[in-house]
């Protein structure tokens, strides 16, 4: 693609980036057949082609308004146009790009400003979510039915567990909503290493990914969060940490990228660099750990798994989970269009509701249609959001694995 970017946001690094990725884009189009929006849409500037073209006018000094703002905000940041693309266009990180630069341009209302605000200031922080998810569970016997399925069912809280006997460490990311909304999956992700002779470490001080932040337009909060799980990091790394687990796959796709996106940080660029090759997703770890196959007794008998976007886009392990099940054991009913988003996509079901609960309708109609006994998932994000309305209980998958393991 030919660009005529202005003089002085190309002699930015930000800028030298969104010109590399947008020469290399030919105008195929062969990514609006697997973009969501796109296709339930129908419009161009919905789709990833079109958002291009509307962040190229951008950056080549044209005028940009709430129209142009409209379209970045539907954008789910799920990357399967970016699997799709023959080309290997970095979509995901120009859309950041673009949508910084229109929200310094672009005033929003003061409405979407707060709720904007307000997810940033809560969602990050275990210790602010807390009281309003005791609140929801404890009304939820009260709420109207579609308003009590919102609020996720109440899970008995486990830390990973000091075990002197056992010689080797990872750290884990415990996540600041499924730390507290679906416990559940640390604590089996800690039982299932142990037997294989892991020992998990919380590090003191580490918290929030920074994905709240880095894809509300707030790069430089986004960060200073990502700065501070290094610090938590770095002496466990020093000492010989093997690797740091990351269950929810929409946290380890970030964290995969500090390297990234801390590249021009003087202080923290090799850390970074380092953490990043350190991040692996729990499928990634267990793929390559002995697991005692002859122990494993599954207990459902068909299991729906909806392959996350950051799982099978973001991080590129597509099919990694459903080995690992299928080898334990778990018979997978097959699910059409694997390849699209659930709809959940960080705060994508708060602030794009209309659409986001469309792409849920399609997905538990793709995930339901082989009569499964359960739905399994690899983030927590996506798996709040459908448990939310499926008609079946929905899990995290290495919850399938513990409890066969058991």
């Amino acid at each position: 693609m030919q660009t005529q970017i202005s003089a002085s946001f190309l002699q930015t690094p930000q800028g030298q980036e969104a010109d590399r990725i947008l020469r290399a884009c030919v105008h195929c189009g062969f990514c609006t057949a697997t973009c969501p929006t796109y296709q339930l849409l129908g419009d161009e500037l919905d789709g990833p082609r079109g958002r291009i073209y509307l962040i190229k006018q951008l950056l080549e000094g044209h005028g940009v308004s709430t129209k142009t703002q409209r379209h970045l905000d539907r954008c789910l940041t799920c990357r399967a146009c970016e699997t799709t693309c023959p080309s290997g266009v970095q979509y995901a990180r120009l859309a950041d790009i673009g949508r910084e630069l229109v929200e310094r341009r672009v005033p929003r209302p003061r409405v979407a400003v707060l709720q904007r605000w307000a997810l940033r200031k809560i969602l990050p922080y275990p210790a602010r979510i807390a009281p309003l998810l005791k609140l929801g569970q404890l009304l939820r016997p009260l709420l109207p039915a579609a308003l009590a399925r919102q609020v996720p069912q109440l899970q008995r809280q486990t830390r990973p567990r000091a075990n002197s006997k056992l010689s080797r460490q990872m750290l884990v990311l415990e996540g600041c909503v499924q730390s507290l909304a679906t416990p559940a999956t640390n604590g089996a992700t800690s039982r299932v290493l142990e037997k294989l002779g892991v020992q998990l470490i919380s590090a003191a001080g580490a918290g929030c990914c920074g994905a709240v932040s880095h894809h509300l337009s707030a790069p430089q909060e986004g960060l200073d969060f990502m700065r501070r799980n290094i610090d938590a990091w770095w002496p466990h790394l020093e000492a010989g940490a093997e690797a740091i687990v990351i269950s929810a796959s929409g946290c380890g796709s970030v964290v995969k990228e500090y390297g990234h996106l801390l590249k021009d940080d003087p202080v923290y660029a090799e850390k970074a660099d380092r953490v990043a090759a350190m991040a692996k997703d729990l499928s990634e770890v267990l793929r390559n750990e002995r697991l005692p196959w002859d122990r494993i007794r599954p207990g459902q008998k068909k299991i729906a798994f909806h392959s996350s976007c950051t799982l099978q886009h973001g991080q590129k392990l597509d099919g990694v989970v459903e080995g690992i099940l299928r080898q334990a054991g778990f018979n997978l009913s097959p699910v059409a269009d694997a390849h699209l988003c659930c709809g959940s996509a960080g705060t994508y079901s708060i602030l794009q509701a209309e659409l986001s609960q469309r792409l849920l309708s399609n997905k538990l109609l793709a995930l339901q249609a082989g009569e499964p006994d359960l739905i399994a998932t690899a983030n927590v994000g996506c798996q709040l959001h459908l448990a939310s309305r499926a008609d079946r209980p929905v899990k995290h998958w290495i919850e399938l694995l513990d409890e066969a393991l058991d």
